[in-house]
């Protein structure tokens, strides 16, 4: 990243030029990413949908990637900008771990990602904007943490839960209701499969459990061993199991009045 910051600048994403387009621009768009705090760790997950306009680009995206042992980071915005900044990011912890012998702390981390969504700011400002949900386990606090971002590379650490994406509105209402802060792990995975399908329910962008084609939520826990993804078998009898309480209750579990 320096030696091409030095000799050829333009060759890094947020300095590239990019020519004068008329009318919009379409290129594959991610969508919806949700996490959760619980007391052991964090629950970060995804959908699988890529739109580009009012057609479906791809039905089983990858949009969560590890950034390394302790953290990862959930894609929203435009396809394949995000997944390039997601490699530079998992290049630049790895290449700080393996020259300082340690790794960077989790403040550290989420500073970096920010410093590389404003260096994107020129392209999001003709459209192809990137917007991750970062997450972690903090080995000097002992506990999960959140951080989103906006398209200048603002961070807000988030308290106990977060989404962004355009099915986000509707998934942070799921996570508002049914959130409560003595989550067990299993209580947190099924909490963001619920909220990926409240965001599905009511965002043509957003994609819920496809049973027939067997393409389920991505969902991915962090805490003091690190991370882990769920395999294909958990995450489907996860997203099975909230897709069968459905039948009965199309509009999902409530939270009590009082």
């Amino acid at each position: 990243m320096d030696f091409l910051g030095e000799h050829s600048p333009e060759m890094l994403p947020g300095k590239r030029n990019l020519p004068t387009v008329q009318g919009a621009f379409e290129a594959p768009h991610g969508t919806t990413i949700v996490a959760v705090t619980f007391p052991g760790g964090v629950v970060l997950a995804g959908d699988r949908r890529a739109t580009m306009g009012n057609m479906i680009a791809s039905r089983d995206m990858e949009k969560v990637f590890p950034a390394d042992e302790y953290s990862a980071v959930g894609i929203a915005g435009t396809a394949g900008l995000a997944v390039e900044m997601v490699k530079l990011f998992q290049l630049e912890l790895e290449h700080f771990e393996k020259v300082e012998g340690a790794q960077l702390s989790l403040e550290g981390k989420a500073n970096r990602l920010s410093t590389m969504i404003r260096s994107n700011l020129g392209m999001a400002m003709q459209g192809l904007a990137v917007v991750p949900l970062f997450a972690g386990y903090d080995l000097d606090r002992e506990r999960g943490r959140i951080f989103s971002y906006d398209v200048t590379g603002g961070r807000t650490e988030e308290q106990g839960f977060a989404a962004t994406g355009s099915g986000s509105i509707f998934a942070r209402g799921a996570l508002k209701k049914l959130f409560h802060n003595q989550l067990s792990e299993q209580d947190a995975t099924t909490l963001v499969v619920q909220a990926l399908y409240d965001a599905a329910d009511d965002d043509s962008a957003t994609g819920g459990p496809d049973v027939a084609r067997r393409i389920f939520p991505i969902v991915t826990v962090i805490t003091d061993e690190g991370f882990r993804r769920l395999s294909e078998e958990e995450s489907s009898a996860l997203a099975r199991s909230v897709v069968e309480h459905r039948l009965e209750r199309p509009d999902g579990p409530r939270a009590a009045l009082l």
